[in-house]
């Protein structure tokens, strides 16, 4: 089990424009997790791969330097999990929007190792293999480039639709939340003034059997 209070959470932005990325490098204490986040929209690829770095190059990684690793959905689907591993890769289109997260978990030890590892996740053009595309089409260098701008063209597209219908949906829960508050707004003077109500009564008839009116 992984416990809560140990996840040191990394939310790394990738922007939508899918740009060739470095590879993230980032160190892991054992017993403890490590995550990173990334947006990705529905029916986008995205591809991965991570391995442990060597901290003794040139001799047998320790046994120690193993991890866990864990992709999940923003719905806690899960779609990669590779146990006591040194390295992989995972490749999936995305079956609905939201946020993906691998989570990176090194086993405890006494005394604590520190694991470096190198991740890489791209999303989107990015996911493709041009190389392969270029090799496979037989396509000259302007030709390639022009397939690589129309991919990042339809990818913008594709994002702003996604951007628009998230607007969409704000809007729609701005409104019925305003519709609520509004709702509540007025059930709480209805009630201020039935409360005041009663208290004029209460006093009127109070005086009243006093006689002081």
């Amino acid at each position: 089990m992984i416990e809560r209070r140990n996840i040191q959470l990394v939310v790394v932005i990738l922007g939508f424009i899918a740009t060739q990325v470095e590879s993230l490098r980032f160190d892991l204490q054992s017993g403890l997790t490590k995550c990173i986040a990334e947006d990705i929209k529905s029916h986008a690829m995205t591809v991965g791969k991570y391995h442990i770095v060597n901290p003794n190059e040139g001799y047998p990684l320790p046994d120690t330097h193993k991890v866990t690793v864990r992709v999940t959905s923003t719905h806690g689907n899960t779609y990669h999990q590779g146990d006591n591993v040194v390295e992989g890769h995972f490749a999936f289109e995305a079956a609905e929007a939201g946020d993906y997260m691998t989570c990176f978990f090194a086993a405890d030890h006494k005394p604590p190792v520190t694991v470096t590892l190198d991740f890489d996740w791209k999303t989107g053009v990015a996911a493709k293999d041009w190389t392969s595309v270029a090799k496979k089409g037989s396509v000259e260098v302007m030709e390639f480039e022009l397939k690589k701008m129309l991919e990042n063209v339809k990818a913008i597209h594709d994002e702003m639709f996604f951007l628009r219908e998230r607007e969409a949906e704000m809007q729609e829960l701005n409104r019925s939340t305003n519709s609520k508050m509004a709702w509540m707004t007025g059930l709480s003077i209805l009630l201020c003034l039935g409360v005041a109500g009663l208290q004029l009564w209460h006093l009127k008839t109070f005086f009243e059997k006093k006689k002081l009116i």
